[in-house]
């Protein structure tokens, strides 16, 4: 039986009008669950990997209970979450298309999780049966007490011998606690095996950048190769770096593929046009959920990170945080199968 992947962090109730809608332009919202790590559960339980979902949610509370129940609907392992005071965080999404971008709008804070502090999860009954541990920026970027939880949760991990994946998932509208993004995101990494990010996450968590132009419209590999070692250079600990390329032509096509360095080889993977697209939340968490499933259980560096870009490639076609791909159909794509004709 393999070692279960345990991912922690928040997950929230998500409020989006219908279709490509702006926020009330009727006065209905569609109401969904996700969040970063859990969208990476997801993923992994999607892809026929056991995964466990770790966070802090209110008790007492139906939507609380809701929030459970869909992440098991899905597969994904919920008796490690922990329900102690608080309440459960919202956001906001308006989905853009052409030049309209998108648009997210945060009601998380006193969310029972950014109220959590160290030693109110039992980590070593959350490890039993884990061999991987994912954790992403967003996490500690919630609170004081919430970083010092996170970074009590990768410490305990490496001491229980998991190998640990930091997405470093920068969002610049929750660090206002009054630490500098970089002094915690640093220690947070020295504990990871490997990071996954892209240019600006580098840039803004850990401090380390090059000069990469997103907008040029193709991958600059030499530059991301720089990036990458400069990364590994500086945390001579880790193992990996994955690194994504979304080359923003409009909020309904992006240019999208991905880099990784191992330490020994530098590798690029296939460029995907996604020329219509129905929702980009959530495609970083896939392709983090699909490198954690790749690297698992495809063998190979080059395989994981073909099977990870093509898995969330696929992801922006669907409405909501969490994919709902299985491994064939993601295979399926590899293959060259993206007409999207009618299967019958």
């Amino acid at each position: 039986m393999p070692k279960t992947v345990v991912t922690f962090g928040e997950i929230m109730m998500r409020l989006a009008p219908p279709g490509f809608e702006r926020f009330l332009q009727t006065p209905q919202f569609v109401a969904t669950f996700g969040g970063g790590e859990a969208n990476v559960a997801v993923a992994l339980a999607g892809f026929g990997w056991p995964a466990a979902y770790v966070t802090v949610l209110p008790p007492n509370h139906p939507i609380a209970d809701a929030v459970i129940a869909e992440l098991r609907r899905f597969g994904v392992e919920t008796s490690r979450i922990v329900r102690a005071k608080g309440r459960l965080g919202v956001y906001y999404v308006e989905t853009g298309a052409n030049q309209r971008p998108s648009k997210v709008v945060y009601d998380r804070d006193g969310a029972a999780i950014a109220l959590a502090k160290p030693g109110d999860i039992d980590w070593a009954k959350t490890f039993e049966g884990a061999g991987w541990f994912h954790i992403t920026g967003i996490m500690p970027a919630l609170s004081a007490s919430a970083a010092d939880l996170a970074l009590e949760s990768v410490r305990m991990a490496r001491a229980a011998g998991l190998t640990v994946s930091c997405d470093l998932n920068y969002r610049k509208n929750l660090w206002k606690y009054g630490r500098a993004t970089t002094e915690v995101m640093r220690e947070l990494v020295k504990f990871a095996d490997i990071v996954i990010a892209n240019e600006e996450d580098c840039q803004m968590t850990l401090g380390v950048k090059v000069d990469v132009d997103v907008q040029s419209g193709h991958l600059d590999s030499e530059q991301y190769r720089k990036l990458a070692e400069k990364v590994l250079g500086e945390f001579s600990h880790l193992k990996m770096i994955a690194i994504t390329l979304r080359e923003s032509k409009s909020a309904s096509h992006n240019g999208w593929s991905a880099c990784l360095h191992d330490g020994k080889q530098f590798l690029t993977s296939r460029h995907y046009e996604i020329t219509h697209i129905v929702d980009r939340v959530g495609g970083g968490d896939c392709f983090a959920g699909g490198l954690i499933y790749g690297l698992l259980a495809l063998g190979g560096s080059q395989e994981a990170l073909e099977f990870a870009v093509a898995a969330s490639c696929l992801k922006h076609s669907i409405p909501g945080d969490f994919n709902r791909f299985s491994v064939d159909e993601v295979k399926n794509l590899l293959k060259g199968d993206g007409s999207g004709r009618v299967q019958r």
